[in-house]
């Protein structure tokens, strides 16, 4: 692992270093590992749309669900979504761990993008995480919606491609207006004014349930 890791918010708070530019840092000795780190942004575009298609096409012509149902149980799974990055963003990504391996693991799996924000080859989740996940709740939707699985797994999925999309846009599109200039602003005050607050890149909902919005 590159000696960088032993840098910036992998040791300590507040972070030492935060880039404004689309530049970038190595995070392994291995050119293997250095190789999947980085991932272009549209890959999730290009991996789970179809997902979304294939779910949507199984809801409404394999089962016969109708329209409004399908509607229903996809706006459910969108929603549960944003629950979903709100968690794994506060809780995960943001966990402060003691120990130095620990340390390390946090700055690879979340700390190198507030030191490097702009990253464009680091704003999207590598296939190697997303993929194992992806399968990970769908069997938990399985369990817990059954044969209206597939309408929310879609939702849940197309949330997903929502979110990413956006937080690679928050950070190298311009956005000068509207609800998208609104949503840049509130993320990128996440990453250069307060990283305790804000946790939400989709949609700030669950900061207003939970009262993480900026004070």
């Amino acid at each position: 692992m590159a000696d960088q890791l032993d840098q910036g918010r992998a040791l300590s708070k507040p972070p030492l270093y935060v880039s404004t530019k689309d530049e970038t840092v190595r995070m392994f000795d291995s050119d293997f590992m250095e190789f999947f780190s980085r991932v272009h942004p549209a890959t999730p575009l290009i991996l789970y749309l179809p997902v979304v298609g294939f779910m949507l096409y199984v809801a409404l012509w394999r089962q016969g669900f109708p329209v409004f149902v399908v509607v229903g149980f996809f706006l459910l799974g969108m929603l549960l979504w944003t629950l979903l990055e709100y968690l794994i963003h506060r809780y995960i990504f943001h966990y402060q761990p003691k120990t130095r391996v620990g340390k390390r693991l946090h700055y690879i799996i979340h700390g190198v993008h507030h030191d490097y924000p702009n990253d464009g080859r680091r704003l999207v989740m590598p296939p190697s995480i997303s993929v194992p996940l992806a399968f990970v709740f769908y069997g938990m939707f399985l369990l817990i919606f059954g044969r209206f699985a597939s309408s929310a797994f879609a939702g849940l999925v197309f949330g997903y491609v929502c979110y990413d999309m956006l937080h690679y846009a928050t950070h190298h599109f311009p956005m000068k207006r509207g609800v998208l200039l609104w949503l840049k602003q509130y993320h990128l005050r996440h990453h250069y004014k307060d990283d305790h607050a804000g946790y939400g890149i989709s949609s700030p909902l669950w900061d207003y349930v939970f009262r993480t919005t900026r004070k």
